[in-house]
């Protein structure tokens, strides 16, 4: 996992940022298209499950947002992979992406199972169902400030590939992670790369070989 190639390994994170580029767009759109059909009317502080879903839909939009910032690192990174700033930039980035995609995964599936328990009834919050409870598989017609057609279909065919979306950017987060420690030779990556890069200087610079031997010793 911590191994860095110095030939292979800038391509492999380029296409890796691109990838949660794309990952991230595909996720914020679904995320912003489910609150502005759905949970915006849904969304009162006042009703516990609604609420419940808008803040796992404001983390699927947020974590979207984040992962395409750690894409445009990563891709930054693989063309300077000298720069520390960079490489320290790429580290904190993908660790709180990692945190927050795996926070909107689990925060869907909690969504999803919600929904699925109560047949969509938390869909439902703001309609006319004083008489009867309503959910949205009900036959019984509900008057609601919102067209109820196919709204729970619609929402769990967009919650589910939100949740994979949500998951992906977490593995290649976390990816993004082993690379930067990787790049700056951290535990539990201490003799990948930077050890590589240390030989390199010792094999173009002789008269340095003592004193880069020295470092290399001390990091072992």
């Amino acid at each position: 996992m911590c191994v860095f190639d110095k030939t292979k390994g800038p391509r492999k994170l380029m296409k890796q940022g691109l990838t949660l580029i794309l990952v991230g767009h595909l996720n914020f759109i679904l995320g912003a298209i489910v609150h502005g059909s759905v949970l915006r009317h849904i969304s009162k502080p006042t009703q516990h499950i609604s609420t419940e879903y808008t803040i796992a839909n404001i983390i699927s939009v947020t974590s979207g947002l984040l992962s395409i910032a750690a894409g445009i690192i990563a891709i930054v990174v693989s063309r300077n992979l000298h720069v520390s700033k960079l490489q320290i930039g790429l580290l904190i980035v993908s660790f709180l992406n990692a945190l927050l995609s795996a926070a909107c995964f689990i925060g869907l599936l909690l969504s999803i199972s919600l929904t699925v328990a109560n047949n969509g009834q938390g869909l439902m919050v703001g309609c006319n169902d004083t008489d009867v409870p309503i959910n949205a598989r009900s036959p019984i017609s509900a008057r609601c400030p919102f067209d109820t057609t196919r709204i729970y279909d619609t929402t769990l065919a967009l919650w589910v590939p939100c949740a994979l979306f949500s998951a992906a950017e977490a593995g290649l987060s976390v990816w993004c992670f082993i690379v930067g420690l990787a790049l700056r030779g951290l535990a539990p990556c201490v003799s990948s790369y930077i050890k590589e890069q240390l030989e390199e200087e010792a094999e173009s610079s002789p008269h340095s070989q003592h004193l880069i031997a020295q470092r290399l010793n001390s990091e072992a």
